[in-house]
């Protein structure tokens, strides 16, 4: 394993995570780059391996030492987001604008070194019918994102990407300056 890689793992290790967030290491995807690392974290979820229904997501990091152009170096994170939201604050117009910017907030609030930063903030608005109209209405907020981490110290970005799951969650921020939206979860019963 190329030197370079293995310090990132190291510092992925020495991250410090919120207590409400539970981060645990997952299979890369084959493929995407010669070197690979996965984490998949839950708030508090109730069965160690399952998906949370306060918020959940994984963070990949890629590492080819060829440094594709697209991604401006030799490494590419990428990071998805989920969180159960109540109706009236997924009808936000400004939801997918502030999720956006608590991922820029906490990686930037982290000191990360990065580039090349793009990704899709979604909102979900569901009803159930048929078998599923005892769900009722649900509301959910997704983030995608890639970004490209300048240096091999990789745990400040993991760091940013778990303080975005506990805000999406509806948790307070950690950082100074980060507005929230005061998410409440939704359960579907």
């Amino acid at each position: 394993m190329p030197p370079e890689f293995v310090h990132a793992i190291n510092s992925i290790r020495s991250a410090a995570y919120r207590p409400e967030l539970l981060v645990r290491s997952i299979e890369p995807p084959a493929r995407l780059a010669p070197h690979s690392v996965s984490l998949a974290a839950d708030i508090t979820p109730q069965q160690h391996g399952v998906d949370s229904p306060h918020g959940t997501g994984r963070f990949i990091l890629l590492y080819d030492p060829e440094e594709p152009e697209e991604w401006g170096g030799a490494f590419r994170a990428i990071c998805f987001a989920q969180a159960p939201l109540e109706t009236e604050i997924g009808l936000d117009p400004f939801l997918a604008e502030v999720t956006w910017s608590w991922l820029i907030d906490g990686l930037n609030a982290r000191s990360a070194r990065y580039t090349a930063a793009s990704g899709t903030s979604t909102k979900i608005l569901s009803t159930g019918f048929g078998e599923l109209a005892s769900q009722g209405d649900g509301t959910q907020i997704e983030l995608r994102a890639s970004w490209s981490p300048l240096d091999h110290n990789i745990g400040p970005h993991v760091e940013g990407w778990g303080e975005l799951l506990c805000m999406l969650a509806g948790l307070p921020p950690t950082s100074e300056g980060v507005a929230s939206l005061q998410a409440r979860r939704m359960t579907r019963e």
